[in-house]
């Protein structure tokens, strides 16, 4: 049977940003990708509306995901406006029915958006409620387990009040960056966008700091680092480092 990963993120490039790398070696060993985002990414300018830049971005993750040969789906939410309710939760869960994922990944609990904490809740809730035969997801029939779930640094490495969040799980991505660079090179759009608003004019540098600061604190070139969710009911052995034994460092 071909283990599949899922990586459920707020916005387009969140999961380049955070958890590419390994993505791409899981898919190297084997796994089946599937890429997806809440959102469209549609307040990501100042310069277009709302729908000619949902429709750029859609095709930049689009054709970032099709680098791990990954489907891509986004859920129809809009930016700012990720909400936990019914209606999200409902549609956090068909996904995990439509895609059956082996292993998830998300948003960090704690970071500088809001939109990222609520992601990191809905897909929490849809992992769990994934196998709840009463939640009902029309097309789409309840699993019978739980995926194993993991949670993405957040935007450097630091909480909302600036504290460093140690991840657990690190992942050496050094013989995958070159995939994680051109998987985010696909979001072209949003260089300018990050320039102007975020004061950011190196996006892929950017992202690359962040792989070797963590990297450093395992001494690798290049790092993720992931906190495994190990709540009631969910899987409590780390499967990343039995799928990526060679690359994952685990820290107490």
């Amino acid at each position: 049977m071909t283990k599949k990963a899922l990586a459920i993120v707020a916005h387009p490039d969140d999961a380049e940003f955070l958890c590419a790398g390994a993505l791409a070696l899981l898919h190297q060993k084997g796994w089946k990708i599937h890429m997806a985002t809440m959102t469209a990414g549609d307040c990501g300018t100042i310069e277009l509306g709302k729908k000619e830049i949902s429709e750029i971005r859609k095709k930049e993750a689009a054709n970032s995901a099709r680098i791990l040969d990954a489907p891509y789906d986004c859920l129809g939410f809009e930016d700012l406006f990720i909400t936990y309710d019914r209606p999200s939760i409902t549609k956090a869960v068909a996904l995990i029915r439509k895609v059956k994922p082996h292993l998830v990944f998300t948003m960090s609990p704690s970071c500088y958006m809001v939109d990222h904490e609520i992601t990191s809740k809905l897909v929490q809730s849809a992992c769990f409620g994934g196998g709840l035969v009463n939640v009902e997801t029309p097309g789409y029939e309840a699993i019978d387990y739980i995926p194993y779930l993991y949670y993405a640094d957040a935007m450097e490495g630091k909480n909302k009040f600036g504290q460093k969040i140690k991840a657990t799980t690190m992942v050496d991505i050094a013989s995958v960056m070159d995939v994680k660079v051109e998987m985010l090179g696909c979001h072209a759009s949003q260089r300018e966008w990050l320039r102007k608003h975020h004061g950011m004019d190196e996006y892929i540098l950017s992202m690359k700091r962040q792989g070797e600061a963590l990297g450093k604190e395992v001494d690798v070139p290049f790092a993720e680092g992931f906190r495994q969710h190990l709540g009631h009911a969910y899987p409590q052995d780390n499967l990343l480092l039995k799928e990526l034994p060679e690359f994952v460092h685990i820290r107490k």
